[in-house]
């Protein structure tokens, strides 16, 4: 007994991984281009990361004279902790709004 082809929805599916291409691309250099920027606790270091995580600027408010070594790298490693989960909270905002309305190939 042979089994039937569905020409249409063989179509369907070819575009849709097509498609589903072209948005992963899309989505993959928005990660890259795409920047959010955090502060430490006390507000005297700005981190700049892309939504992959890379870290892309560094700014220190105020001076270092003053800085205890050991309050520095406090607020150093909180502001780097605080800028890979503003990284990973980017990547799902951009997901979602990248492939949030992407049917099924079940949904008509």
């Amino acid at each position: 007994m042979a089994r039937e082809i569905d020409e249409a929805w063989i179509s369907e599916a070819i575009e849709r991984h097509r498609r589903v291409e072209q948005l992963r691309g899309d989505y993959e250099r928005a990660v890259e281009s795409h920047q959010v920027s955090v502060h430490s606790p006390d507000d005297s270091i700005e981190v700049t990361v892309t939504a992959s995580g890379q870290i892309t600027d560094i700014q220190i408010h105020g001076g270092l004279q003053h800085r205890q070594p050991v309050e520095f790298s406090r607020e150093l490693q909180a502001v780097v902790a605080n800028a890979a989960e503003a990284a990973h909270w980017a990547r799902g905002k951009l997901h979602d709004e990248i492939f949030g309305k992407l049917r099924s190939l079940g949904e008509a």
